[in-house]
């Protein structure tokens, strides 16, 4: 299980995520569409040539997902028991189609829960970056981790 123990995260420590991923517009046209969202902004190129932007925004929930999906792998991966919610979400730059994200991770903080005593909680700021090094999202997430199980 590659996920990190509550008692291995280190408040202020930076983790530059290796996975990098460039987004499309399948990953826009799908994600919208399997959320119902039709919104022009992400699904119509022609729309999206007569708005500021000049051509379709990566939807928000998408990069948001994918920002901390790319945490996962290195933080996460099965020693997670639950999100317990995200804020101060924010999307600073926009992303297109044809970017490449790459996302670090903060540990923000952490304490033992009170209701679990094999769980706590850590609080992360999750970064993501377009290729020019661009902020394109960053929220602050708390997850409920599971506690190194003790040796019987």
């Amino acid at each position: 299980m590659p996920g990190m123990w509550f008692e291995e995260f280190e408040v202020g420590r930076i983790y530059d995520h290796p996975i990098t991923r460039t987004v499309t517009e399948m990953d826009n046209t799908m994600f919208s569409c399997l959320t119902m969202n039709p919104q022009p902004l992400h699904i119509d190129r022609h729309f999206c040539e007569t708005t500021e932007w000049g051509q379709p925004l990566m939807n928000s929930l998408f990069t948001l997902g994918l920002m901390i999906g790319i945490s996962v792998n290195d933080l996460t991966l099965g020693t997670t028991i639950a999100n317990l919610g995200m804020r101060d979400v924010a999307f600073p730059a926009p992303l297109f189609q044809g970017d490449t994200v790459r996302v670090s991770t903060e540990v923000k903080g952490k304490r033992a829960s009170n209701s679990r005593p094999d769980a706590g909680i850590v609080e992360f700021i999750h970064r993501a970056y377009k290729q020019d090094d661009t902020l394109v999202a960053e929220c602050t997430r708390q997850a409920f981790m599971r506690m190194k199980p003790q040796a019987a």
